[in-house]
């Protein structure tokens, strides 16, 4: 889709239109980023959730949402494109319906990872990053899914499959290809879409925060030991030490406002004054078209 660009205000001859959202999806993004920048006290600060909303509209950060991202915050599509490709969870390629990552850092690795995303990948005929010919299954290599208590670990848009086996993960994408509804091992009752995902990222609940089980026996045997042997963790004698001056304790960190507190510090430079800021004459804002081809 391609929407009228208007006088040539941003370099764009006149008369040719620039790439961007209809007008009506335009106004439906728009109406949602209003909502996401509500939350921050600078705009440019809604950026990640706002690259989430345009990933679920789109199924991956495209030059029209890189586009709407920095009209709507006042960046350059550069900028935006900047951090696009920073975080892996911003596709910059159509992704597949799900993600499928499969954990091959250490823990994961030796108790089987390596061989479950070896599996997948000759079963799916896809390697990293690559996605399927029906669009159903991206696969990816994840380095840490912050579950090794139940490694090896697979996650499909996020949820949790615990103690994979090659056997076991290929049931799984064979499920997801055909259809059928997939519960993961924790958390949500069934597993949703990549730009369902995408959507709750941007900041905004399905509703499932609380089905399902969170914490599971691995994780909460330390607590329980814990508990049935009266153990704690020793306090940190420092906390009990109050300085001299009667201001932080000693060797902690200052309360904002007071005496060698960063709020104390005096700005020096412009970056200071105005972080993230530019050199540009005042009132001027930066053109959201440029780099929107990174």
């Amino acid at each position: 889709m391609t929407i009228d660009a208007g006088p040539a205000t941003d370099g764009t001859p006149a008369g040719r239109s620039r790439p961007g959202y209809d007008a009506e999806t335009t106004a439906r993004l728009a109406a949602d980023a209003a909502q996401i920048v509500a939350r921050y006290p600078e705009s440019r600060s809604a950026l990640l959730p706002m690259l989430h909303l345009v990933q679920s509209e789109d199924g991956y950060v495209s030059r029209d949402g890189i586009l709407f991202c920095a009209e709507q915050l006042g960046l350059t599509a550069a900028e935006v494109s900047a951090v696009a490709t920073f975080y892996t969870q911003y596709k910059r390629h159509p992704n597949g319906t799900y993600t499928v990552g499969v954990c091959t850092n250490t823990l994961c690795a030796i108790m089987g990872g390596d061989a479950i995303f070896d599996e997948l990948s000759d079963h799916l005929g896809v390697g990293h990053d690559e996605t399927t010919e029906d669009g159903a299954i991206t696969l990816e290599r994840v380095e840490c899914n912050a579950a090794c208590d139940y490694a090896p670990v697979m996650m499909v848009n996020w949820e949790f499959f615990d103690n994979q086996t090659p056997g076991s993960a290929t049931d799984v994408v064979d499920r997801l290809r055909a259809g059928e509804p997939v519960a993961p091992t924790r958390g949500a009752a069934s597993v949703c879409t990549f730009k369902q995902m995408s959507r709750v990222l941007a900041g905004f609940p399905d509703g499932r925060a609380d089905e399902g089980v969170g914490a599971g026996e691995p994780t909460l045997a330390g607590l329980r030991l814990a508990r049935e042997h009266g153990w704690t963790a020793p306090a940190d004698e420092t906390d009990a030490e109050a300085a001299p001056d009667g201001g932080a304790p000693a060797g902690g960190a200052p309360d904002a406002g007071e005496a060698q507190s960063s709020a104390e510090r005096k700005p020096t430079t412009d970056a200071d004054v105005d972080p993230g800021g530019k050199a540009e004459s005042p009132g001027t804002k930066p053109d959201p078209s440029k780099g929107a081809d990174a």
